[in-house]
């Protein structure tokens, strides 16, 4: 298959979350499986590869607030894999990808439009006919509804397109303005088929209108969105839509979070052989300041924000730091949870570490050196930390939601600990078990063994995208 992948972030060259390393992993692992892939992104002021070539080809798109034009530059990264970069200096030569101190761009539906339309340009520039348009999120969600409405009696209206949701809480909402600005017909600013949402223009909802087909990153998710508390007021039209949704979940790149090659590590270990971890631990330790008593090690590396239930920890850890346990976190985000965390560890002084920044490195110590990975969600679509965790040896602590029900068994004899209310005693429950799981090493050992032998690359997740397209060709 001919497949034009088109997302507004892509590891390692862009990237605020997920989104960007499902962009950098996903294509390579279809490309790998056989199929032409090309990659559609904006040029950002971080692409800045050298490897960079013109394409001698110019997008050019005309608005009705004026002609909108920039060059194609093209990456070769496989033999069947090419990314290709919109550049647009006014657009895209900013300090952040979506908005900076002061919030979001405000002409975020230019900067996304041009995206849209010219993935779309860029094929035909250089004679890409795809069988499949895979989009994904808000900022890609006009390019379905571009490719029924004005694309349609072209070269590419016979491509199927798929848009997947990795997280339904941000939709790309504008004002009624924007129709006129981006020269939409009126005839789509409908509730009922269109752009139309609370007399604002959605994005998002417009590729889950016209999108052939829906994917988001779990199958839990994928449940979860079609009820009122997940569904973010889309839920209707998702249930609506149910037939041509799927959950598939996520992948991780199973080279660079590897334990037995890891190189951020001061010892290798692997499923044969956990005695790097101890190595892991102790320096993990150290680096945070913290004393070793033999007490087990609590970790987390997120995001720090209320989707994450930031709250929810900080509301239970200091019930359970007058236990002997340990407690080290990385992650920044919200003002108010960086200074929870930094006001733990001043009041729990040798117990607590907590680096308020991102540091890859120490992410991956963390991983290895901790003994449990606390994830109390309020939703995950997918997660990827529990599944790091599970490869390292880790026994990841969830709440049962998303993705994280998907990936950990609770089970008595299964990979972690999984608590499902959203409330103080379920979380410190979840805690004691850990703690009685800590005391029995044996039944510690197995648990951490059948994390670790679990799949999660992506090559199984590509092929189920792989049948999905094979299905949508084949109607």
């Amino acid at each position: 298959m001919k497949i034009l992948y088109v997302a507004s972030e892509v590891t390692p060259f862009s990237k605020t979350g997920g989104l960007g390393d499902v962009s950098g992993a996903l294509p390579a692992a279809l490309a790998a499986l056989g199929h032409e892939v090309k990659v559609v992104s904006p040029r950002y002021s971080s692409v800045q590869d050298a490897r960079l070539t013109p394409t001698g080809h110019t997008v050019e798109l005309r608005f009705p607030f004026g002609t909108e034009r920039g060059p194609l530059l093209s990456l070769q990264l496989a033999p069947r894999l090419e990314l290709l970069f919109l550049e647009h200096a006014h657009y895209f030569q900013r300090p952040g990808l979506y908005g900076d101190s002061g919030g979001e761009y405000g002409d975020n539906p230019r900067r996304f439009a041009y995206l849209c339309l010219g993935a779309l340009q860029a094929a035909q520039r250089l004679g890409f006919i795809p069988d499949i348009i895979h989009v994904n999120d808000w900022q890609t969600g006009l390019l379905p509804v571009a490719l029924r409405r004005g694309f349609q009696d072209t070269e590419l209206g016979r491509a199927r397109s798929v848009l997947t949701i990795h997280n339904l809480a941000y939709q790309g909402q504008f004002g009624k303005h924007v129709m006129d600005e981006l020269g939409l017909p009126w005839d789509l600013f409908t509730a009922e088929q269109g752009l139309e949402f609370y007399d604002g223009v959605n994005f998002l909802k417009g590729g889950l209108q016209f999108a052939d087909a829906l994917t988001t990153v779990s199958p839990t998710y994928a449940r979860e969105i079609q009820r009122p508390e997940a569904g973010a007021n889309l839920d209707g039209l998702l249930r609506h839509r149910q037939g041509v949704l799927t959950g598939i979940l996520n992948g991780v790149d199973v080279d660079e979070w590897n334990p037995e090659t890891d190189p951020h590590l001061p010892a290798r270990y692997g499923v044969e052989d956990l005695t790097g971890k101890a190595a892991c631990r102790r320096e993990l330790l150290r680096r945070f300041g913290l004393e070793d008593t033999g007490a087990p090690v609590f970790g987390i590396v997120t995001r720090l924000a209320w989707q994450k239930g930031v709250d929810l920890l900080l509301e239970v850890l200091p019930t359970a730091l007058e236990e002997d346990i340990r407690f080290v976190a990385v992650g920044n985000g919200e003002w108010n949870y960086e200074e929870g965390l930094r006001a733990l560890q001043r009041r729990f002084p040798g117990k607590v570490g907590a680096f308020i920044g991102f540091d890859p490195a120490l992410s991956h110590l963390l991983e290895a050196g901790s003994d449990f990975f606390i994830m109390p969600s309020r939703y995950e679509p997918c997660g990827l930390n529990q599944m790091y965790s599970l490869r390292y040896g880790t026994v990841p602590i969830v709440r049962a939601t998303g993705g994280l029900a998907d990936t950990v068994d609770g089970s008595d004899d299964g990979t972690g600990i999984v608590f499902n209310d959203f409330v103080p005693e379920a979380l410190l429950w979840a805690l004691g078990r850990a703690r009685a799981l800590y005391a029995d090493p044996e039944r510690l050992r197995a648990f951490q063994r059948r994390g670790m032998v679990q799949d999660f690359s992506w090559g199984a997740s590509a092929r189920m995208y792989e049948r999905l397209f094979a299905s949508l060709l084949a109607e």
